[in-house]
């Protein structure tokens, strides 16, 4: 279920853009300023207003760390401004001085990307605000642009209809004519990289002018040629779609619409979840959190709705947002059959109990000393129970390993979907990431992989081209859903 949290009403004129950094939530409009609020409580910061474009603002990007955020306007500039202190860090002029509709900064923050009324390109420095490299496409207007998840190439979008790939020297890698009737809105490049074989695959979603929204999947073969194939067209909008954004994770997709509607997909199986119908005009931007449940919608109502993904979450009056998942306490647990499906969840009397069970009475005074829970249970080795636990006897040490070792054994067979376990501990997963191969895993124990494993994959055993971590929220919070009922 998607609930409405807020609508902010700040903008004289349309709202063209919203962005979020982990932190904050920018809007940008007509009315040629930005604004910036605090995620915690979508309060506006001190410094907001930003005011420096002399035209209407089109687009908004953040850093990624959130330090500076990125602005492009009719005017014919791109402004940098300080998230710190509100102040114009840099301005730069597109070549030609044509309005500029789209500008772009690269997952890595090195590069920027500006795209004009004319049909050119520019390629920034980001860190040195340098001019790099231009580009351009004749008879057209560049409206749309995603860099791909590892910085190394780009997608543009024009009113001609065109889905265009660059790398980072402007040479044109693929071009998919017709991608769009009447031409392309907005595109935006999937978080996470699929890589088998020969192929290594990326996924973008693109809509325009046809009423149409599309999925894309662009492969890159070992030889250096590029492929796009379409994977799946939505026709839920009854008229154009404007603009279209991924989840963090990858899992979720938003659309805004012409038809005043904001739908909301699982990208991953092409399924329609969600239709919000708030807004009173056509609706312009649309926006995830990177860190929260949560999407900011823009519109032409000159209003910025905020949405909270409820998804077995309850909500809290006022503005004060939930963790995103309930945890498992002992007292909700209806048995100890039923406290094995969660190990890591258990209590220091979990595992007392436990321990009793197994005819293991004699180690309980020992764990309660050492605050031994769920999670201390299953990372114990021969050499901890030896050397911190002091278990002299070398028959009882490993029993309980056996009995540890058939917890484990029993999470896997009992119940727990497989993909909610950890392909490298078989464990049910805290925090998952997606890594570059597509692949969820346990935050610790991918980052202990790509430290120790020379950057290869676990499920391919090819190399990661990034050791980019993105959070899987949509799967974070179908475990809790799943721990909640079970």
């Amino acid at each position: 279920m998607a609930s409405l949290v807020c609508t902010l009403q700040h903008h004289q004129d349309d709202v063209n853009w919203c962005a979020f950094s982990g932190k904050l939530l920018a809007t940008c409009s007509g009315d040629k300023t930005l604004r910036i609020y605090n995620t915690n409580d979508f309060s506006e910061l001190p410094f907001s207003p930003l005011s420096g474009h002399g035209y209407s603002v089109h687009c908004c990007c953040f850093s990624t760390c959130g330090q500076f955020l990125v602005s492009c306007s009719t005017d014919a500039t791109m402004v940098v401004w300080s998230m710190v202190t509100g102040e114009i860090e840099a301005v730069l002029e597109h070549p030609g001085r044509s309005p500029v509709r789209i500008c772009a900064l690269s997952p890595d923050s090195i590069h920027l990307v500006s795209g004009a009324s004319d049909g050119t390109l520019a390629l920034w420095d980001f860190p040195s605000k340098q001019l790099r490299r231009t580009g351009a496409v004749d008879d057209t207007t560049m409206v749309a642009c995603s860099f791909s998840p590892c910085s190394q190439m780009f997608m543009t979008g024009s009113t001609y209809g065109d889905l265009r790939l660059w790398d980072l020297n402007m040479n044109q890698l693929h071009a998919e004519k017709n991608a769009h009737d009447l031409g392309v809105s907005c595109c935006t490049f999937a978080p996470s990289i699929l890589s088998g074989g020969e192929v290594v695959q990326f996924h973008l979603a693109s809509c325009g002018q046809d009423s149409h929204l599309k999925i894309w999947a662009i492969n890159k073969f070992s030889s250096g040629a590029y492929k796009m194939q379409l994977l799946h067209t939505f026709v839920y909008h009854s008229a154009p779609v404007l603009s279209c954004a991924y989840s963090s994770d990858g899992q979720l997709l938003v659309a805004g619409s012409v038809d005043k509607t904001v739908t909301i997909y699982d990208a991953k199986n092409a399924v329609l979840l969600y239709t919000l119908s708030q807004h009173k005009r056509y609706v312009t931007a649309c926006a995830f959190s990177p860190t929260s449940p949560l999407i900011a919608t823009g519109s032409m109502d000159k209003t910025v709705n905020i949405w909270w993904l409820e998804d077995g979450c309850s909500r809290s009056g006022g503005k004060s947002f939930p963790a995103e998942s309930a945890q498992t306490t002992s007292e909700g647990r209806a048995s100890a059959g039923r406290s094995k499906l969660l190990v890591g969840d258990w209590s220091e009397d979990d595992v007392s109990e436990w321990l009793l069970e197994e005819g293991l009475e004699g180690l309980v005074g020992k764990f309660k000393a050492n605050n031994i829970d769920g999670t201390e249970l299953l990372s114990l080795t021969k050499e901890t129970l030896a050397s911190e636990l002091h278990i002299e006897s070398v028959g009882l040490r490993s029993k309980l390993l056996r009995k540890v070792e058939e917890l484990k054994n029993d999470s896997v067979c009992s119940g727990i979907p497989d993909e909610f376990l950890c392909p490298i501990t078989r464990e049910l997963m805290r925090e998952p990431v997606i890594a570059a191969d597509g692949y969820s895993y346990e935050r610790e124990a991918i980052e202990s992989w790509i430290n120790t494993k020379n950057r290869s994959s676990p499920m391919t055993n090819l190399p990661l081209l990034t050791t980019l971590l993105t959070p899987n929220h949509t799967l974070k919070m179908a475990i809790g859903r799943w721990k909640t009922s079970h």
